[in-house]
């Protein structure tokens, strides 16, 4: 603001110093510009208007007295030398946002101004005086500060400070700007029946400790009584008021007598508590606490909604966490019970996981040969064992056991049971029996025994998974091992169960089942004695597995035997085999891949006539290692009536051997997808460099360099016969 025309610069006529105040004081009487006119070194107050008694205290009697005595906390503030500065120079001072203490000891208070000193001349040009014009800009400059203050408290929420931090922060705010007044939050429980501590750091500890947990309700002091209605209250003497009968002693203890509540509500009108203002003696508020009481609520409702979407976040990430545990800890068990492929295995592996995670101890019974058993026992130390192992504890597992195999339903100690029982016994302090259930029958039972605290529900629950996937693992381990078997018998019955003795011959075979065995395959080989010294051999695959394969397999190896007997002509059997194929295969198309062969002996060599039904070509090693492919034409069986092939005569030396695979060993695939194929079934043929080798060996040479090329596992059968002339 500047001054310069009116008081910087000489007068255009000659004015006594008292006519110029007056002029001043009537230019400035009503404004609530701070206007004073001081003249002399020892700044005498000349006139001053109402807004500079106002503000400083005195009357317009005081006019005549220097400044320094009128008002004497100026001088220690350096407001006297600026003064002098001015009148001993003539060069006016400015400053905004300057900072006052005024009042006497008990009675101070804090303001800020703008100021202009002006120096004031007379006739000719010589400084008489000063003339002071200040606006007050305490209000602007608090409005300021605590907007400041809120802009900090506004970024605590934005990176999610703690939620005490904040509501302190606020109350120290609110206190430093009105050092009378002391500032609280109270926090609403999720009910909406209680509030609890959440800032207060003026008021003494055992307040806050007192009124932590406060009722909400009708004239319940002042934050109880707002929550409840919802709208601030005002309580201008505690000493009075009926709404605070109970807490007085308290307040006074405390050192408050007068206490403003406003409750704090979220955005959908939810309570999220109280924000309490506290005088030390009786008070009404004025406007501006009634606005920085809102103000501040509406910010402490922000802190406390962010708070309150952090601890959900939080809480959903912890229940997110737990979950992915249950989930972890079940799918590894459950992967570690499937592993198991038999029943009994499964079932006490699962015992061994729920101890200790679960429970202390696990027992598993289950049904059998129509009486209850104990398979599984798992225990987290001797002493626990122990425990389970008495006579009491048995006996009462015994009887739960029976009531869960009788009802096919968990029973535990929160349920409606008998009173005593599991629970009753010493160092048993929670139990659950869970019922092992699958395709609708209750085979067993899973008993959990807890010894240092009760099971909860969780516990609960993740056992009833854990006995629900055991359940069916178990089960399914049951039925692989029946079914297992059952292939294995089947198979067995397909198969000579040992090669004949064939003079001048030597005979060998192998087997391997693709899978686990689990079906009875179509892949078979036989070798059958002939009227006339001759014997018949055959090996084939039937298309499929499982059961219409292997009566497929049955009725080939029969009809082949029958027929060759009655029959002296390999052509003729598998024309009889097409035939019984054809002809019985009404909803199921069966095709069949054959190799045939009658072996007849002469003094010099064995001869075989082959006849070859869209099967693999047999190999033909000579004694000197050289590899032949029988690979004359031939169409499989049961497609129609009429077949396309004819025999072959093969003559074997001694030295010689005949080599037949069904296509599971050619067709073997690598990691990379390649067949094994007829070119390296021929080199593992001639790979053994032995002169002259045994029927063994080379089906042993045939079967390494399969499993070597495509592994263990093989998606189909693979059968050889081998036949070395002696």
């Amino acid at each position: 603001m500047s001054m310069q025309s009116p008081l910087g610069s000489a007068p255009a006529s000659p004015r006594s110093p008292h006519q110029r105040s007056e002029e001043y004081e009537d230019l400035f009487a009503q404004a609530p510009v701070i206007f004073a006119a001081l003249s002399g070194p020892g700044h005498r107050l000349e006139a001053g208007n109402t807004a500079f008694f106002e503000t400083f205290g005195g009357d317009r009697g005081s006019t005549g007295v220097p400044i320094g005595e009128l008002i004497p906390e100026l001088a220690p503030q350096g407001v006297l030398d600026r003064l002098d500065a001015v009148y001993r120079t003539g060069i006016a001072y400015r400053a905004q946002g300057g900072r006052l203490v005024l009042g006497g000891s008990g009675a101070q208070r804090e303001g800020y101004f703008d100021f202009t000193y002006e120096p004031r001349r007379d006739a000719v040009g010589r400084v008489d005086g000063v003339v002071v014009i200040a606006v007050e800009t305490t209000a602007y400059h608090n409005a300021q500060r605590m907007a400041a203050e809120q802009r900090i408290l506004l970024e605590q929420i934005a990176r999610d400070a703690p939620l005490e931090e904040i509501l302190s922060g606020m109350a120290r705010a609110i206190e430093e700007q009105s050092p009378e007044m002391i500032a609280s939050v109270l926090l609403a429980d999720p009910e909406g029946e209680h509030l609890w501590h959440g800032a207060g750091p003026s008021l003494p500890a055992f307040y806050n400790e007192a009124i932590d947990g406060l009722a909400i309700g009708d004239s319940v002091g002042s934050c109880g009584t707002a929550a409840y209605l919802r709208a601030p209250v005002i309580v201008t003497d505690i000493a009075t008021d009926p709404r605070w009968e109970g807490y007085r002693d308290l307040a006074r203890r405390a050192g408050v007598a007068a206490c403003w509540s406003t409750p704090i509500q979220s955005a959908d009108g939810r309570l999220l508590g109280t924000f309490a203002m506290y005088h030390r003696t009786p008070k009404a508020p004025e406007d501006e606490d009634v606005a920085l009481s809102a103000g501040f609520a509406r910010i402490a409702a922000l802190a406390i909604e962010r708070h309150h979407v952090l601890e959900a976040g939080r809480a959903a990430q912890e229940r997110e966490k737990a979950a992915r545990e249950d989930l972890a800890f079940v799918l590894d068990a459950s992967t570690a019970i499937t592993r198991e492929p038999h029943y009994f295995d499964c079932l006490q592996c699962m015992a061994r996981l729920t101890v200790p995670a679960l429970a202390p101890l696990c027992a598993v019974h289950v049904v059998g040969d129509g009486r209850t058993r104990q398979i599984a026992v798992a225990a987290a130390n001797r002493a626990e064992e122990d425990l389970l192992a008495s006579p009491a504890v048995r006996t009462e597992v015994d009887e739960a056991v029976a009531r869960v195999l009788a009802s096919g339903r968990t029973e535990t100690d929160h349920g409606a049971v008998r009173r005593g029982g599991l629970s009753a016994q010493a160092g048993i302090t929670g139990y659950v029996c869970v019922p092992l259930t699958t395709r609708g029958r209750t085979f067993g039972v899973v008993t959990l025994l807890a010894t240092d605290r009760p099971l909860n529900r969780h516990i609960i629950a993740l056992a009833e998974e854990l006995a629900r996937r055991a359940a069916s693992s178990a089960d399914n381990a049951h039925q692989f091992t029946d079914r297992v078997q059952l292939a294995r018998d089947l198979q067995a019955g397909l198969l000579p169960p040992e090669l004949p003795e064939i003079p001048g011959a030597d005979l060998a075979a192998s087997y391997h089942p693709a899978g686990e065995g689990l079906d009875a395959g179509g892949d078979f080989y036989d070798v059958f004695p002939l009227p006339d010294d001759r014997w018949g051999l055959m090996i084939g695959d039937v298309c499929g597995r499982g059961a219409l394969a292997a009566t497929t397999t049955g009725m080939v190896r029969h009809t082949a035997r029958a027929a060759a007997r009655l029959l002296n002509d390999p052509a003729a059997v598998v024309a009889a085999i097409n035939d019984a194929l054809t002809e019985g295969a009404v909803d199921e198309d069966r095709f069949v891949s054959l190799v045939y062969g009658e072996l007849r002996h002469t003094p010099s060599h064995l001869t075989l006539n082959l006849i070859r039904a869209g099967h693999v070509p047999p190999l033909v090693r000579r004694a000197d290692g050289t590899v032949e492919e029988l690979a004359q034409p031939g169409s499989l069986l049961g497609i129609g009536p009429d077949l396309d092939g004819s025999p072959h005569t093969l003559d074997l030396y001694p030295g010689d051997s005949l080599v037949l695979v069904t296509d599971g060993i050619t067709e073997a695939r690598s990691a990379g997808g390649e067949f094994f194929g007829e070119d390296r079934l021929a080199d593992a043929v001639a790979a053994p460099r032995a002169t002259s080798p045994t029927a063994a060996t080379l089906v042993e040479s045939v079967t390494a360099a399969v499993t070597a090329f495509a592994g263990h596992s093989t998606p189909d059968d693979q059968a050889a016969l081998v036949l070395t002339a002696a």
